[in-house]
């Protein structure tokens, strides 16, 4: 007998494309990905390894409780009430097999488009809604198609990637009283601006709400994120959980960070203040389109295609994301990096624009 690859596999993961991040080498400005631009503290880092002890032999604390503690002291949301995972996208990977698997999963776009991948992955079928011209999610449109398909689950990131603004708390409010799904409320960027919905938690059982470490607070590298919902749809969520999903490193590095939050917020100020002063500058240079921000990154496009443009700024060292997709045509963005970073950026976007690609 002979081994039938194709005769196994499941033929729904036909559409996806295995996601690929590019990999740059030295000399190259990475500016795609909505990275913390600063060196992670050293005087943090050496109080990460003044606690490291007995870490590589044993398995880590299968429920991150110690983590789960700070967590709870941080957001003012029972310990019972918060799921840590191995960055945001095993969580949401989890949420979909227990609530998406089989059904429907709303998902206004352009957004973050793992939601989508997730959704295939966990057996659900994605409807994609279109956001409005100010890429506002339409929650009317929202909410009668959740009611025609029977949603399970509706994805709203906010602040959305890759378009840089916030769905306010108001608009999530009347999208919980109006439909019965699961409404999951990505605020993987909310240190950067926008009202939380964490005040909704206590009245709104079929709100869930994710966070990660990976941005504010420059964890990017060790792969931390949690969820903060209802105890019992977060009980149901531990159903589908890896045993050691999160390592014993990351939970102490994610621990003492939120020990540290101060300096976290101070380098955040630092950020968007870099972030402001580049709108300014962008909105200078001609047949440049930029986008209000309430993240860490800037929306833009230019009188070229973006593929052009992106291609052209690697050549000069500079690395940014083409995120071309419906409603957001030849647009790419940039992530705020520091001031030299920038700058850089800055003077190799004119030169790409004025022809010296």
């Amino acid at each position: 007998m002979s081994f039938n690859l194709q005769g196994i596999l499941r033929r729904d993961l036909n559409v996806i494309v295995p996601y690929e991040a590019p990999r740059v080498g030295e000399g190259i400005i990475k500016l795609d990905a909505n990275e913390n631009p600063f060196e992670f503290p050293e005087n943090i880092i050496k109080e990460i390894w003044e606690r490291l002890k007995h870490t590589f032999t044993r398995y880590p604390d299968p429920m991150s409780t110690e983590l789960i503690e700070a967590l709870s002291e941080h957001t003012g949301v029972p310990k019972e009430g918060i799921m840590a995972g191995n960055g945001s996208d095993e969580l949401i990977l989890n949420i979909l097999l227990v609530f998406g698997n089989g059904g429907h999963v709303i998902i206004p776009t352009p957004t973050f488009s793992m939601y989508r991948i997730h959704s295939l992955i966990a057996g659900a079928k994605p409807v994609e809604v279109p956001r409005g011209s100010k890429f506002e999610v339409d929650i009317s449109a929202v909410a009668e198609v959740c009611k025609s398909y029977q949603a399970r689950v509706v994805i709203i990131c906010s602040p959305n990637n890759p378009t840089a603004n916030t769905t306010p708390v108001e608009d999530i409010k009347r999208l919980l009283e109006q439909s019965e799904a699961l409404i999951v409320v990505d605020e993987a960027y909310i240190e950067f601006g926008g009202e939380s919905c964490l005040k909704l938690l206590n009245k709104y059982p079929n709100l869930v709400v994710l966070r990660t470490f990976s941005k504010a607070f420059g964890l990017a590298g060790l792969r931390v994120g949690y969820l903060l919902g209802n105890p019992e749809v977060v009980k149901e969520i531990h159903r589908v959980k890896q045993p050691f999903n999160l390592n014993t490193f990351s939970q102490l590095a994610a621990r003492t960070a939120l020990s540290n939050n101060s300096e976290f917020k101070s380098l955040v100020g630092q950020i968007l203040s870099m972030r402001d002063k580049l709108i300014e500058e962008m909105s200078l240079i001609k047949n440049v389109t930029v986008f209000p921000s309430e993240a860490n990154f800037i929306l833009f496009r230019t009188q070229l295609k973006g593929k052009e443009v992106f291609e052209s700024l690697l050549k000069k060292g500079v690395l940014i994301r083409n995120v071309y997709a419906p409603g957001i045509e030849d647009c790419l963005r940039v992530t705020v990096g520091r001031e030299n970073e920038n700058r850089f950026f800055l003077d190799s976007l004119k030169a790409v624009l004025k022809g010296d690609g």
